[in-house]
């Protein structure tokens, strides 16, 4: 009995100190809380209205960001297509403007409002939902895929063509644009505070304008905003110089046979682009990794086996852009691979999001959060400071759902009626039903790319080019059909998983959802006028835009093309045992992607990514060497000062591209007006020297 006691004693005892523990440890946590709370550094700012954070020089430094980035944008989209987040340059050109002009004033005496971080919010908000429709305008993929230029490289279906207007895109994008925005804003709060989805990029975006509105930050900032101006400067002197060389046809440091003169023949060469070195730097080791193993596999080792079988596996005489040769070959393999990786991660999304969404809604009492990897299950008890002050900012300023139902009915109905004009093919009722299952889509790709960082716009378009060409026909225009249904999914699909991302980023900088919501509508009001003509610009400027070869090969715009044919013929278009190698990398690209699934996060990093290793498939790989000059300059630097590169590496690439990128208005403004660079620098083979001296000697 006394023993029972002492026990008994002793088990409080216990208790008393495990309480006191727990307290401790509690009020430690609150105290790390404390620390790393961001909103308790804001805590005595005022949260501007959301007019307020609506103001006119955002708008004006947006329009301005807006035209660079659609040149960038735009120039990627027509060389190879791979379009890395330009979220940090956004952000940190927005801030260095808006900064430098304040601090004007502040010292004029003249400043009646100070630069907030959701000032910067709206005007990162609005330059990339500017240049987003750079990319979902689909300038170097299915729009372009309807010219008579595309066209004419294909025997099949070559009279069914839409030659590019300023006035038909300009009015297609308005009527397709913004439905994807009202079909998004019902579904904010249950995306962003329900189910508490990362996002990612739109996070990380969030933390960068956090940093750069605190003391020690606004330094940091200004030391990015320098080096990314020399290094833009050096890019686009660079650029200015390497034009001055480029007199002719196969002329300039663009040809230079870095690696011999095979090697350049199968596209192995570095071609000392500025812009990819930059992208190198900014995408992952392992994407510029795939790119390179697939122009070795395709341009090193296929495509010169097949060459071989000439006369055997395709007729020797065709065109050497005829979909019967060598080129169907390289169209379609390439196909089967960006098919076979977007479908399984299609899949891989949607199961993952009905199985999220089953979990959520059968366990809404126990938890608010998904049972995302990684991430454990939150405290239902204790609600942080900064939860707190972001979820009651962000659910005070609603945007009513009526009005949101209502937006979209009224653009579905106006589109319905006014897309068949600019498209005789696609049918009125082709549109109604893509405006019926669309809000299901753009939910899906929204939710989708809040749990993986993974926008499948493409792959969404992809599906409607097979469903309404094939539903449309041969005989009735399906390839301009599908094509155009494409256009539409994916303006849809895009702006919604876009929107999305800014309400996450709204919502960790207190900024106002219909601040967010408008700043994306002026933002894509925006991107309307400026990719349409900024395409023209470049459609004018440069005669071989499109073609194979040229500087500007526009590679997606004839895979997406394919695509449409293979939708309305089936495989009869493609060449001898070409079939059996698409179904072998289709499976190939399922494989993979199951493999890096299997494996995990930390030994999938080194599992090439099939999307990206079917870029160089078609155009050849000297992109990909620049892009991995640019992963071993990072590599190199981070081994010796990762800090530092942490800090200024995306400052750097930022520069490189946006120097490049913007030296493309001259040389076109050049161009359009006949000026025609001094020297062409050429490499001739010593045989062709020989030659070429013997002629000219006689």
């Amino acid at each position: 009995m006394e023993r029972n006691e002492r026990d008994d004693t002793k088990v409080e005892n216990d208790h008393d100190l495990e309480d006191d523990h727990g307290h401790r440890k509690k009020d430690k946590k609150e105290e790390q809380e404390e620390e790393l709370s961001v909103e308790r550094i804001f805590e005595n700012q005022e949260v501007p209205s959301w007019r307020n954070q609506l103001t006119l020089r955002a708008l004006v430094v947006s329009f301005v960001l807006s035209i660079l980035f659609c040149v960038i944008v735009m120039k990627l989209n027509l060389t190879t297509g791979i379009i890395p987040s330009l979220n940090v340059s956004a952000g940190l050109l927005g801030f260095f403007f808006i900064k430098t002009w304040t601090k004007f004033l502040e010292k004029s005496g003249l400043l009646k409002q100070p630069f907030t971080r959701q000032e910067n919010t709206v005007i990162q908000t609005c330059v990339v939902a500017s240049s987003g429709i750079a990319f979902s305008g689909g300038f170097g993929s299915y729009l372009f895929g309807m010219s008579e230029t595309v066209a004419k490289q294909l025997t099949e279906d070559s009279d069914a063509f839409k030659n590019p207007s300023l006035s038909w895109m300009i009015g297609f994008l308005f009527v397709v644009s913004f439905l994807g925005l009202f079909s998004a804003v019902p579904l904010r709060k249950v995306m962003i505070i329900d189910f508490k989805l990362t996002y990612p990029s739109g996070t990380a975006t969030a933390h960068l304008i956090n940093s750069f509105h605190t003391p020690a930050g606004a330094k940091l900032a200004k030391k990015q905003v320098r080096v990314l101006g020399k290094f833009f400067s050096f890019s686009f002197l660079w650029g200015f110089f390497q034009w001055f060389y480029t007199a002719g046809d196969g002329c300039g440091f663009a040809e230079f046979p870095s690696l011999g003169l095979k090697a350049h023949e199968n596209k192995f060469f570095f071609d000392f682009s500025a812009t990819y070195v930059g992208v190198g730097m900014i995408c992952p080791y392992i994407i510029n990794i795939s790119v390179l193993l697939g122009g070795i596999l395709s341009w090193g080792l296929m495509w010169p086996l097949i060459d071989t079988k000439k006369g055997d596996w395709y007729p020797a005489d065709l065109k050497p852009g005829s979909l019967h040769g060598l080129q169907g070959y390289k169209v379609f393999i390439a196909t089967a691979l960006v098919l076979g990786d977007g479908l399984y991660n299609f899949f891989k999304v949607l199961s993952r999001t009905l199985a999220a969404l089953f979990f959520q809604l059968r366990g809404r009492d126990a938890t608010g959060a998904l049972p995302v990897a990684d991430r454990s299950s939150p405290e239902t008890s204790r609600i942080s400071y900064d939860e707190q002050r972001r979820t009651h900012l962000f659910l005070k300023d609603q945007i009513p759902t009526w009005f949101a139902v209502a937006g979209y009915v009224t653009i579905a109905a106006i589109s319905t009626t006014t897309v068949p004009h600019i498209f005789p093919e696609l049918k009125w009722y082709y549109i109604l039903v893509i405006y019926i299952f669309a809000p299901a889509l753009a939910f899906c790709n929204a939710y989708g790319c809040g749990l993986t960082d993974w926008s499948l716009a493409s792959t969404y378009g992809t599906l409607a080019i097979f469903v309404i060409g094939a539903w449309a026909g041969g005989s009735h225009g399906g390839v301009l059909a599908g094509l155009a249904a494409c256009g539409v999914m994916m303006n849809i699909v895009s702006t919604a998983s876009d929107l999305s991302q800014d309400f996450k980023t709204g919502y960790l900088t207190l900024s106002s959802p219909r601040s967010m919501f408008v700043s994306q509508l002026i933002g894509t009001a925006m991107g309307c006028m400026i990719s349409p003509c900024v395409f023209w610009l470049f459609f004018k400027a440069f005669k071989d835009l499109g073609t194979p070869g040229s500087q500007y090969p526009a590679p997606y715009a004839t895979v997406f093309r394919n695509m449409a044919i293979l939708g309305v013929e089936g495989f009869s278009s493609l060449p001898k045992n070409c079939l059996y190698l698409c179904y072998w990398f289709f499976g190939a690209a399922i494989l993979i992607n199951l493999i890096k699934d299997v494996l995990g996060k930390k030994r999938a990093r080194f599992i090439p990514n099939p999307m990206a290793m079917a870029i160089p498939f078609y155009i050849g790989s000297y992109f990909a060497i620049d892009m991995c000059v640019g992963s071993l300059i990072l590599f190199i630097w981070e081994k010796i000062d990762k800090a530092k590169a942490d800090a200024f590496g995306p400052a750097v690439a930022s520069g490189l591209i946006c120097g490049d990128g913007i030296w493309t208005l001259p040389s076109s403004i050049l161009a359009l007006a006949g000026v025609k660079p001094p020297i062409c620098m050429k490499f001739l083979s010593r045989r062709t020297n020989a030659k070429v001296d013997a002629f000219l000697g006689s």
